[in-house]
């Protein structure tokens, strides 16, 4: 009899333990929606809140940062409220400056922020506020400056350009004059090149993405879904969907867990191999880092960090160079630059000394990331209520968002010809003179300033030079404005497909 009760006695157990469970569950689930919906108005009837939720917006524009651009355009102030994302979001320089740079106390990153992205990003600079932001700022602003570190990435680029990315365009340019189907993903190419050069100048690792036959790598394959899972978790309506889908291991947060522990394998492995054979005399980032910091996490954090802003974000700025600058008269006077720059010296590559007196290059570049900035749009969260210079009041906890690409777009900032592809604007008397950086928060502005800012107008440039001085660039798809793929960084759906040509002048001058 024993034998028999004691089994029924453990089949009751676990089943009371299992409903126990689910109603614990549920409870959190109910207690957690309420707490919720106490914070946000997630029912808004009004009509922006009704036009995200039921996505109606989509019947007129392509992409969501051209519906917040109209949006704010109409806004007598330049900014709006989507009540359902309890986000404020501006493009007023005023408020800009504000947020950035006179209130920057009351608007860090935020714990929000910092849980949307902490499993990927760890304690890395970008996700981090207070005194871990400023050691890494510090101990990064020092690096960065150094002539020794830009050398070493200016090596790092020209070598690659050199020796995979030119190389690559000759092959399709050979084939595209037999046969104009040999069309090229140049997005494509441009986040091969920018993952090559990250990896090496972080990590001091070559992943040979750009190789010739354009390998798979299991590395920059993960780097790329953590980053598109953790950018949708930030899009989310309702935060509490994506916590349970991760509390349980279920959907994309299961996808999202497998990418993360690939890219920390492959982090680790590194970091674990330069401690046994040594790294005083490593150029790499990630070397210079280990002189400082011990804890190989927290390292490890650091470099996903650098490799994350500076992988897609150059991508990223690049494809849209070559999507705005095709214009005939930009392309002659780039090249019309470079030859002056460039004559009389019998070298093969312009120097960084050369590179920096290209005057209408450099405008060029920023012409282009005011319409197509990589990063479109940055968050904070407020610390306390306030009010913002156009009058908007801000609660507590809500966050705050200015949005680049609508600011690239603005009026009032850059006149009526805004829409137009115009480096001149950026020009006085040929000389670059640069704006007011709160109403072209590019790099973003005030105390969180991109440090790596010089680097990456620096290899933008290299890279920009060398294309347009050897080879004519056509654009096949997209045809019009392009649309974009939700991700941390602007990246053009199904890509920027061109076809490249040689050019066709026998006196092309060594670039």
């Amino acid at each position: 009899m024993e034998s028999q009760v004691s089994p029924l006695l453990q089949l009751l157990l676990a089943h009371v333990f299992f409903f126990s469970f689910l109603l614990i569950v549920s409870l959190f689930v109910i207690f957690s929606v309420l707490v919720h919906f106490t914070k946000q108005r997630v029912y808004c009837n009004c009509d922006i809140c009704s036009a995200y939720l039921s996505s109606s917006w989509s019947k007129e524009f392509n992409n969501l940062c051209d519906w917040y651009t109209h949006l704010l355009q109409k806004s007598p102030t330049q900014t709006i409220t989507i009540h359902v994302l309890n986000n404020t979001i501006t493009a007023n320089p005023h408020n800009v400056e504000y947020i950035l740079k006179t209130r920057f106390e009351n608007y860090p990153k935020g714990k929000p922020f910092s849980t949307i992205l902490g499993d990927f990003l760890g304690r890395g600079i970008f996700n981090v506020d207070g005194d871990s932001w400023l050691l890494q700022k510090k101990v990064a602003s020092l690096e960065l400056a150094s002539i020794s570190i830009r050398t070493y990435a200016f090596d790092i680029v020209k070598n690659e350009i050199e020796s995979r990315l030119v190389p690559l365009l000759s092959s399709s340019a050979a084939g595209g004059s037999k046969n104009n189907n040999n069309i090229l993903d140049l997005q494509e190419v441009f986040r091969r090149f920018s993952f090559d050069n990250i990896c090496k100048f972080s990590f001091g690792l070559d992943p040979c993405y750009l190789a010739s036959s354009l390998p798979i790598s299991l590395f920059a394959k993960s780097f790329d879904v953590a980053s598109k899972l953790s950018a949708e978790r930030a899009m989310a309506a309702l935060p509490l969907v994506w916590k349970l889908k991760r509390l349980f291991n279920i959907g994309t947060e299961k996808e999202l867990k497998k990418a993360i522990k690939i890219v920390n394998v492959l982090a680790m492995e590194v970091i674990l191999q330069k401690r046994e054979l040594g790294f005083s005399t490593n150029q790499d980032l990630l070397s210079r880092f280990m002189n400082c910091i011990k804890d190989d996490n927290h390292l490890r954090d650091i470099v996903i960090s650098f490799i994350l802003a500076g992988r897609d974000t150059m991508a990223s700025a690049l494809t849209a160079f070559f999507l705005l600058a095709h214009h005939p008269e930009v392309v002659s006077k780039i090249r019309a630059e470079s030859d002056r720059a460039m004559e009389g010296h019998d070298q093969k590559f312009a120097s960084y000394n050369q590179i920096r007196e290209m005057h209408y290059l450099h405008a060029s570049v920023y012409e282009c990331l005011r319409l197509y900035p990589p990063v479109q749009f940055d968050s904070k969260f407020a610390q306390e209520d306030d009010v913002l210079c156009d009058g908007t009041f801000v609660s507590k906890g809500k966050r705050v968002t200015y949005h680049s690409y609508a600011m690239g777009r603005m009026e009032n900032i850059w006149g009526s010809d805004f829409l137009e592809f115009k480096p001149e604007r950026w020009l006085k008397n040929g000389t670059f003179c640069p704006q007011n950086p709160y109403k072209y928060p590019v790099f973003q502005a005030g105390a969180r300033i991109c440090l790596g800012k010089e680097l990456a107008l620096v290899e933008m440039k290299m890279v920009a030079l060398s294309v347009v001085s050897k080879f004519d660039v056509e654009v096949v798809e997209p045809k019009g404005a392009p649309w974009f793929d939700i991700g941390l960084t602007a990246m053009v759906r199904g890509g920027v497909q061109v076809l490249v040509k040689e050019r066709e002048r026998s006196d092309i001058s060594p670039q």
